[in-house]
């Protein structure tokens, strides 16, 4: 049976449950969380009228900061959060929200977190270089650590996310993609930065090399997990609810995994009004979400990503029980049954 959070008919109030479940996450770690967001503000604050502008409108919808969350619960679950922790949480995200201002013109968005997107208030230009100007402070803050390691981990994921979007954008429109390129790209588009979140978190705590590596895979399965059950919310969440807009990938022909487990296993029926539903675009929103719901690949997938936490939660046995530990379990549950 799918999980509820994702099919439900009657939402709650946009991101109610989310937002209490999150500060429930973050308790062990608020202070830490306050120290990088001051670190993120005072790195982009600009006497530039404009800039200033932008920036301001950012706090709306950069949303629960889960990637410096998880750096710092990582840094707690090894043992301690240094200086270099809350630097490295605002460099995490100052990355993020980077990707989602660019990803939102790429898609032609409107809405992001309730709230009109950068490009959509400010135009095209505005929103390419406030994500460049994202990007080159992220890397300039990475470097103030002094640690060529961390400049290291975050090139290299930064790579792997603009790689995986590179991908995705080259294979718009083919109906032959497999699920294995389909994991592909979203382990660099989405995974490779919640990996080194928490690569970066166990490193600068000076836990051991292999608590070191079961952290970076424990965050890599979340980052899978979490993507696959976005892509479910994309076709099946209410905008109003989810915050954004929704039905995107549909619009440029992207295949995410429901439409590629339907265009596998449905029978030739199933696979040509697929095919009718996808060179319609996003107007057969509904129409496509009864064709998965009836052929049971929305459940396939969403047990996908429960195969992807599950693997999430196995890497965390080399972490010693401790507060922050179980925040991290729970969160490859909740990363799932999410509604935003």
């Amino acid at each position: 049976m799918m999980p509820q959070a994702l099919i439900a008919d009657q939402p709650m109030p946009a991101g109610a449950a989310d937002r209490r479940a999150f500060d429930q996450w973050t308790a062990p770690v608020a202070a830490d969380l306050a120290a990088a967001e001051e670190i993120f503000q005072a790195e982009l604050a600009s006497r530039v009228r404009h800039v200033q502008e932008l920036v301001h409108h950012l706090a709306h919808y950069r949303g629960k900061q889960l990637r410096p969350t998880l750096l710092l619960l990582a840094a707690r679950a090894c043992g301690h959060v240094t200086r270099e922790h809350h630097v490295l949480a605002a460099v995490v995200e100052m990355i993020h929200t980077a990707t989602l201002v660019h990803d939102d013109i790429l898609d032609g968005a409107s809405l992001r977190r309730h709230v009109p997107t950068i490009h959509a208030r400010w135009g095209n230009h505005s929103g390419v270089l406030l994500g460049d100007l994202l990007f080159t402070h992220a890397f300039y803050l990475a470097s103030t650590t002094g640690s060529t390691l961390a400049c290291k981990i975050i090139g290299e994921a930064t790579n792997r996310v603009c790689e995986g979007e590179l991908h995705q954008i080259g294979e718009a429109g083919n109906l032959d993609l497999s699920a294995a390129e389909y994991f592909d790209m979203i382990s660099g588009k989405t995974a490779a930065l919640t990996a080194c979140a928490t690569q970066l978190g166990a490193i600068f705590s000076g836990t051991t090399e292999s608590v070191v590596e079961s952290l970076t895979h424990f965050g890599h399965d979340l980052g899978m997990a979490f993507q696959i059950a976005d892509d479910v919310l994309d076709l099946t969440g209410s905008e109003a609810e989810v915050g954004k807009s929704l039905g995107t990938d549909l619009g440029q022909r992207k295949l995410t995994l429901p439409l590629i487990h339907l265009l596998a296993t449905g029978d030739e029926a199933q696979r040509q009004r697929l095919r009718a539903v996808l060179l319609a675009g996003p107007e057969s929103l509904d129409e496509l979400v009864r064709l998965l719901r009836d052929s049971g690949v929305l459940a396939t997938t969403v047990a996908t990503a429960e195969r992807y936490a599950a693997q999430a939660r196995n890497h965390l046995r080399a972490v010693g029980s401790s507060p922050s530990r179980d925040i991290l379990e729970r969160l490859t549950f909740e990363v799932i049954h999410r509604r935003s």
